[in-house]
């Protein structure tokens, strides 16, 4: 009897091992999943000594004394380039109360990083000083389009509402800014809405060895907001237009679901990536207070993915049920927020991996790798929605 009882435990303990294997099963087009590295992390860190001269204020100001955090990566000249939100240690102790700078550090391996000395993207007496001054710049995303030019979508804040900033450049250094992104849209309809985190659809360009803007039929395609992810299309990737549904509200493509990572809302990640099994969007989730994933704790940030048709980068395919990437380390659950986050913002594909770069708790940056390859047409799967995910619009 105490043999039976003793191979039952062991038989129960296998079946509960392999049902959790089976929750955590990463889809064939996942780009996930990720890990980190053994040593390195977090590999960007706040730097009180840091001073520039503030074109707005004509004073030094310690732009990165506070916060290093949410990171946009692209890659140049054969190494990996993160553009990373700064705070300065100005106005209140509170989030969004400081002035928020985008700092430059390079890398050749993905980990180890050399700073700029100064912020390359900031506020100043120029014609979005209005909208950006004095919350600042924040949160960037970047792509590459195919004539070299970096295209960057950020958070413009003044402290009293928010838009995403569209601005361009061809050196990472010099920066145009072109304006809200939907500032002429529908003939000025969206030119005071609140809206931000925008992501621009890419592709791995075989030739180049990086990521570059893909074009859908004809066009440019974005996944943005928070508490729902939305899309819309540009032709030149500075102007854009959400997609509307038939009441002619921008449609919703994402939204909260119960008992998940992103019970509380969804929020567009890093820049998404076109694959032969259609469009695959990385996004952050934040946990509810009541009803949210059990293993997170309440108001935590977590990642996931989620698979749109290419042919129709508005039909939801597929979406994970776990995140894969969540707040594990101490990094990663103590600072500025202290519910814990892994906030991405930053993906490349480089030396033959993914390094995907993250905002740890709102106070540092972290970056967690993967060598799983982008599907080839010989490895495509039969795309169906994946158990417990929303397989419509």
């Amino acid at each position: 009897m105490r043999l039976r009882m003793r191979w039952n435990f062991v038989l129960a303990a296998a079946l509960l091992c392999v049902a959790g294997l089976q929750a955590q099963t990463v889809a064939p087009w996942q780009i996930g999943p990720f890990t980190r590295p053994a040593s390195g992390n977090p590999v960007i860190a706040p730097r009180p000594s840091s001073t520039f001269l503030d074109p707005i204020l004509k004073t030094p100001a310690h732009w990165e004394a506070l916060h290093t955090f949410n990171p946009a990566a692209i890659v140049r000249d054969g190494k990996i380039v993160v553009l990373y939100r700064a705070e300065d240690d100005s106005g209140a102790m509170e989030i969004g109360g400081h002035t928020s700078r985008l700092g430059m550090a390079e890398s050749t391996d993905g980990i180890h990083f050399t700073r700029r000395d100064a912020p390359v993207f900031y506020p100043a007496k120029d014609a979005q000083e209005a909208r950006e001054w004095p919350g600042g710049v924040e949160d960037p995303r970047i792509v590459e389009s195919e004539d070299g030019t970096y295209v960057l979508t950020y958070t413009q804040w003044n402290r009293k509402t928010y838009s995403v900033g569209i601005a361009t450049s061809r050196d990472l250094t010099h920066w145009t800014k072109d304006g809200p992104a939907f500032l002429t849209a529908a003939g000025g309809k969206y030119a005071e809405l609140q809206y931000k985190s925008a992501g621009i659809v890419t592709r791995l360009d075989a030739a180049k060895g990086r990521l570059i803007a893909a074009k859908i039929n004809g066009k440019y395609w974005m996944y943005w907001g928070e508490g729902a992810i939305r899309l819309a299309t540009s032709a030149d990737l500075i102007h854009w237009m959400p997609l509307e549904n038939a009441q002619g509200a921008p449609i919703e493509l994402l939204r909260p679901r119960a008992g998940h990572f992103d019970s509380s809302f969804p929020e567009t990640g890093p820049p998404p990536v076109l694959t032969d099994a259609g469009i695959v969007v990385l996004y952050n989730g934040k946990n509810s207070v009541d009803g949210g994933d059990p293993d997170l704790g309440p108001n935590a940030y977590a990642a996931g993915e989620a698979l749109f048709d290419v042919l129709d980068p508005a039909h939801l395919l597929a979406r994970t049920d776990h995140p894969v990437l969540k707040p594990e380390m101490a990094y990663e659950k103590t600072g500025q927020y202290v519910a814990g986050t892994t906030f991405a913002e930053g993906l490349v594909y480089f030396d033959e991996r993914w390094f995907l770069y993250y905002g740890c708790a709102d106070s540092l940056v972290g970056v967690v790798t993967t060598r799983r390859p982008v599907i080839s047409d010989a490895q495509r799967p039969v795309l169906s929605p994946a158990p417990g995910s929303s397989g419509g619009r």
